[in-house]
């Protein structure tokens, strides 16, 4: 099959929302250091920016309920590019984590909209496929794209870091304007109606999951380069290396993710997930000073990372199957949550002196109680296997 372009501009949008989300993560030390704050300081830019998403995703869905698709994702991409392109030329710490809010809004909104455009533009059966090629620009951000702005960064100016993203959000808005197809607004959705999904149990359930459990990481991943560099001894002009070693693990985690999904059930798949993260973390706190395995457990958890997106976001569409654009943003909001919130929490013990290694030990404490729900969640909701099935078939056979 060949590849259609349409998906195109959403997988550029991707690109630029995962390339502005994760390299400020290898160059907190940099921005710390320009602003006059210290590393858990501009670790709250991180948070700001995910608090962004949270609250713009629910307010910005509701209101493009409203508009044709293509206007809103042009409209969203519009803030996305000036917000980012202000955080070049932010003169100081209180400004920028203002600017960094704002950039977050169109975050959620962007893939909830993206997310209902892929699967109409896909052909009966090929909605998981298209929702897919869309995320792809995050992947290609983690493993190329990140790296490379990283190093940019640590070599020029992490000033830098943000322009490119402007420049992306520019491509973004050509390649939306030229090859995404109009598409008419559902008639029948309203803002009150998307909102109904969040009464079910079930819906809570995923969300707590993918906040909690999935923050588990960003204790990891926020403050990967003073680990790398302080407590395994890297140097400090590899980390564009380690990066890439993490997207990598990303990519492959992520296709993963979705395998396992599609053999054991997305339920059974995110407490296995849920469990290797809880292990991996353990690892990272107790095995970091050692350089080789250090490296090992960074493509563990970049690939754990990405793997729970499949299982989890098919949870969500069972939980919520006529609000799919405003579960894609609420989703989008609880990844965002578990990304501030990793921030937030691993940076308290580094405040109070301790070493780089122990926001992974505040990690697994998140894993924990991810775990545990999914746990609940598996025994409420699970999806019945083929044996399941099968056995169902011979009952009912033999009651006639």
């Amino acid at each position: 099959m060949m590849f259609d372009k349409r998906i195109l501009p959403l997988a550029i949008g991707g690109l630029a929302i995962g390339t502005t989300e994760f390299t400020i993560m290898g160059l907190l030390p940099d921005i710390a250091n320009t602003l006059q704050i210290t590393i858990p300081q501009a670790g709250h830019l991180i948070a700001a920016y995910a608090l962004g998403v949270v609250i713009g995703a629910p307010i910005l869905i509701g209101y493009s309920v409203k508009f044709p698709p293509k206007k809103v994702l042009l409209t969203l991409m519009v803030i996305f590019t000036i917000f980012n392109a202000l955080s070049a030329i932010a003169p100081d710490y209180n400004s920028m984590l203002i600017i960094r809010f704002l950039s977050g809004l169109p975050h959620g909104a962007f893939f909830g909209v993206g997310t209902v455009v892929a699967s109409r533009m896909a052909g009966k059966g090929k909605e998981a496929l298209y929702i897919s090629l869309m995320f792809t620009g995050l992947t290609v951000a983690n493993l190329a794209m990140v790296p490379l702005v990283t190093y940019i960064g640590h070599a020029f100016h992490w000033r830098w870091y943000f322009a490119i993203v402007g420049v992306i959000g520019i491509a973004t808005l050509l390649a939306l304007k030229l090859w995404l197809p109009a598409m008419e607004r559902k008639e029948d959705t309203h803002f009150l109606e998307e909102l109904k999904f969040l009464k079910g149990k079930q819906s809570w359930l995923v969300l707590m999951i993918t906040a909690i459990g999935f923050g588990g990481l960003f204790t990891w991943f926020s403050y990967i380069t003073p680990l790398m560099t302080v407590v395994s001894k890297i140097e400090s002009s590899y980390m564009a290396y380690v990066m890439i070693l993490a997207g990598g693990g990303m990519v492959v985690g992520n296709l993963a993710g979705g395998f396992l999904s599609d053999k054991l059930g997305p339920e059974k798949t995110c407490v296995l997930l849920l469990f290797l993260m809880m292990c991996s973390l353990s690892g990272v706190f107790f095995l970091s000073e050692y350089q080789s395995i250090s490296l090992v457990l960074t493509f563990i958890c970049g690939a754990l990372s990405m793997s729970v997106a499949a299982p989890i976001n098919i949870m969500m569409m069972k939980a919520a199957p006529k609000s799919e654009m405003m579960a894609a943003a609420f989703m989008q909001a609880a990844f965002n949550i578990a990304n501030a919130m990793g921030a937030f929490l691993g940076g308290i013990p580094l405040e109070h002196g301790l070493p780089y290694n122990y926001p992974s030990l505040v990690g697994v404490g998140m894993t924990v109680i991810g775990l545990s729900i999914s746990i609940i969640y598996f025994y409420l909701y699970r999806s019945p296997n083929i044996n399941d099935k099968e056995i169902a078939v011979e009952c009912a056979t033999c009651d006639q």
